[in-house]
């Protein structure tokens, strides 16, 4: 497994990290064999939401590290926080940067991933209503305190992580985005500058282009979903020149097509980390195959027309 630098941090993590968004539906045992599968093929990098399974994820999750007795040291522990919900998890109430909330979701985080500290800590989606020397305040309270060692944040624009990192003392090193095969906005409207088509409408202030040029790691969510149906794009049968693609080149590497579909991400020189969800530690080890070979320049570019994308 290939390392990345995030954020030009020091911080050191494979290019593929395991998503525990779907990990509170697992037994103790099944979470300790997807923890085992992962650090056997080099996945030490595990993220997190406290929102995840109503906080279920996170628990499940220290309990099965504490089981498998994995030394703190060896692992890289990501969670993001901000999306208030209801009481009883009753549904979404807001989304909330305040300092006393941020602080109590960490501390409840600490408390079901049984640590003393996470490596990252990303806001997860963009509160309007964010004071960023509030932010600052809390981040610097939170460091200095050894809770957090790395800030980030999830579904950010350039703006706003302009106007954040103007307050924020510490270098935001991750910004976690949508990025798949089917679902390439980032990437459309960089090849259809000035061009009078739906694809040129650049909706997120090329935060691409923003993130590589301020050295911050992208981490790539739902790298299998077809964002249009919310389904897994592999093998579906409206998309017969994409999976016919994903066929070929997974022959020629000798790999699943989950592989290429993540394989296709790492090509990309912005040295994006691929965020995936599965629970199915065989699945996992397929997919980590994807570090071990690299695209070419046109079987990018093949498989990017394949699923329905045009270049002016």
């Amino acid at each position: 497994m290939k390392n990345i630098d995030l954020g030009k941090s020091g911080l050191s993590a494979p290019e593929i990290t395991v998503g525990c968004m779907r990990m509170s539906a697992l037994s103790l045992k099944e979470t300790t064999e997807v923890i085992r599968a992962s650090m056997d093929v080099g996945i030490n990098f595990f993220e997190h939401a406290d929102i995840y399974g109503a906080g279920d994820c996170e628990e499940i999750f220290g309990k099965a590290i504490n089981e498998l007795g994995i030394k703190r040291e060896e692992l890289l522990l990501q969670t993001k926080c901000g999306i208030e919900i209801k009481p009883n998890w009753a549904g979404l109430l807001s989304y909330n940067f305040t300092k006393d909330y941020i602080i109590h979701c960490v501390e409840q985080s600490l408390k079901r991933l049984q640590t003393d500290y996470v490596d990252v800590l990303a806001l997860h989606r963009p509160d309007t209503l964010m004071e960023p020397d509030e932010i600052a305040e809390v981040f610097e309270t939170l460091h200095s305190s050894g809770k957090v060692r790395n800030f980030g944040v999830s579904n950010f624009n350039s703006e706003q992580m302009v106007l954040l990192q103007k307050s924020v003392p510490f270098k935001l090193i991750v910004n976690q985005l949508q990025l798949s095969l089917v679902h390439t906005g980032m990437l459309d409207c960089g090849f259809n500058v000035n061009v009078a088509n739906n694809a040129a409408n650049n909706k997120d202030g090329s935060i691409l282009e923003f993130c590589r040029h301020q050295d911050v790691t992208i981490q790539a969510w739902s790298p299998f979903i077809r964002s249009s149906t919310g389904k897994v794009f592999i093998d579906d049968p409206d998309l017969p020149e994409l999976n016919s693609k994903m066929a070929e080149i997974a022959e020629k590497y000798n790999v699943t097509k989950d592989a290429v579909a993540v394989a296709w991400i790492l090509r990309h020189p912005a040295k994006i980390q691929v965020v995936i969800g599965s629970m199915n530690p065989e699945r996992i080890k397929n997919i980590a195959k994807a570090s071990d070979f690299t695209l070419t320049h046109h079987e990018w570019y093949a498989l990017y027309m394949s699923a329905g994308n045009n270049l002016p």
